[in-house]
């Protein structure tokens, strides 16, 4: 008898390990009410530590390691003066960054180094987010008002740096103010396929950048992005007053930068692995958006949804709209068309040149420059409309178009750089 009584005690000490491991699981709620960018960091690497072994701990470390990957740009904006140009036309120079009264000069290589380091950070969250199984029962309670990043490199997260916050700057149709309805959200699995789907987004317009030289657009116009920032035209080209209020329309001088960022989009390839694979990370993003909603579609709860489907019943608070049949259908025929795009299995029709289209397979898989003022055939993938388009190229003459060029603005730079342009 006693021999059987020690047995137990000792398979219940060697179990006491065990027991302990699985209730001491860390807290996402550590990492999503952080106050300070210190402790919301001890959080995060509790929790990957923990991610090998728990799909909770994974899944919510990959969420927050998204949104460092966010604050890792916004923080290396503003550390230069960045001055929102609020356009979607610059997709990823959107974030609401306050004020820098004292910004740091800012180099091209600095510029890129910015843009490597939340790449990579994303890439470590799709990866994280991707080890949690597709079946895992998650369910992670999350208040978007309180969750946050630190946007002006003070060490805390104060609530006009929340997440709720953020999304009101960029959209107007959400409000983070007290009046508002909740906007504390369950996030269950199927949303975790949509934000790795969204970080494959991001990483692939990092890779585009990337895989290009830039620096003659940057040299030539990115000072009506970082006014103050010691650029080399700040002098000649920034007023006195700075002018940065509103968006890019709605200052002159601004527009007018504008134009020529856009005429010097004619970048070298230099790194063309980043360029292909930013159509992989693409592709990869229709991939989890078609699992997120086999997964949507597959839930019969339906608990403060995220994004809920045809059969979750009731508004959604941060649109205000219900999400129908018709919807998804139309949704998944608009990832089946992209997928096509993608793979050249289809062309993108040409806005001027009637019957050519752009083969967006070799556009990525090839080094053709991105010159979106240049429509002359040789500087985009343009095909005929044939049923296998991505076997033909464009070899008409008669297309050619010639362009009107204006003043290279390089020149103006060199000019500046070695003094012969006053200020």
């Amino acid at each position: 008898m006693k021999r059987l009584s020690g047995l137990v005690a000792l398979t219940l000490l060697l179990l006491l390990p065990f027991a302990y491991a699985k209730a001491a699981s860390p807290d996402p709620a550590a990492l999503f009410e952080a106050k300070t960018v210190s402790e919301r960091n001890r959080a995060l690497a509790a929790l990957e530590a923990a991610a090998p072994s728990d799909p909770a701990s994974a899944y919510a470390a990959g969420a927050g390691e998204f949104f460092t990957a966010l604050e890792i740009l916004a923080s290396g904006l503003h550390r230069h003066g960045f001055e929102s140009p609020q356009s979607f036309m610059l997709p990823l120079m959107r974030l609401p960054v306050p004020d820098n009264p004292s910004p740091e000069p800012l180099t091209y290589e600095k510029f890129r180094a910015i843009l490597i380091a939340f790449r990579d950070r994303l890439e470590k969250s799709a990866a994280t987010l991707g080890s949690v199984p597709a079946d895992a029962d998650i369910g992670m309670v999350v208040d978007l008002a309180h969750a946050g990043i630190d946007l002006n490199e003070d060490g805390n997260i104060a609530p006009d740096e929340s997440i709720a916050a953020i999304m009101a700057s960029l959209s107007r149709g959400v409000d983070a103010s007290d009046a508002a309805p909740s906007l504390a959200f369950r996030f269950d699995r199927a949303d975790g396929f949509w934000l790795q789907g969204y970080a494959e987004f991001l990483m692939a317009q990092a890779d585009f950048w990337l895989a290009h030289d830039f620096r003659a657009m940057f040299d030539g116009s990115f000072h009506m992005l970082f006014p103050h920032a010691k650029l080399p035209l700040q002098d000649a080209l920034v007023p006195p007053d700075g002018g940065m209020s509103g968006s890019i329309f709605a200052s002159e001088w601004r527009f007018a930068d504008f134009i020529s960022l856009v005429h010097l989009v004619n970048w070298p390839v230099i790194e063309p692995e980043r360029r292909k694979a930013a159509r992989r990370h693409l592709l990869e993003m229709i991939r989890l958006s078609r699992e997120d909603w086999k997964a949507i579609r597959a839930e019969t709860d339906n608990d403060r949804e995220w994004l809920p489907g045809p059969q979750q019943k009731g508004v959604n608070p941060l649109t205000g709209l219900e999400v129908g049949e018709a919807q998804v259908q139309a949704w998944l025929a608009a990832l089946t068309t992209a997928e096509d795009l993608l793979e050249g299995r289809v062309l993108l029709p040409h806005f001027r040149i009637i019957g050519k289209g752009i083969n967006m397979k070799r556009f990525f898989d090839e080094t053709f420059r991105p010159r979106p003022v240049d429509h002359r055939p040789g500087h985009l993938a343009l095909s005929r409309k044939w049923k296998n388009p991505h076997q033909r190229r464009f070899q008409s003459d008669s297309a050619r178009v010639r362009r009107r060029r204006l003043p290279d603005i390089r020149a103006v730079v060199q000019l500046k750089r070695n003094g012969a342009c006053a200020s």
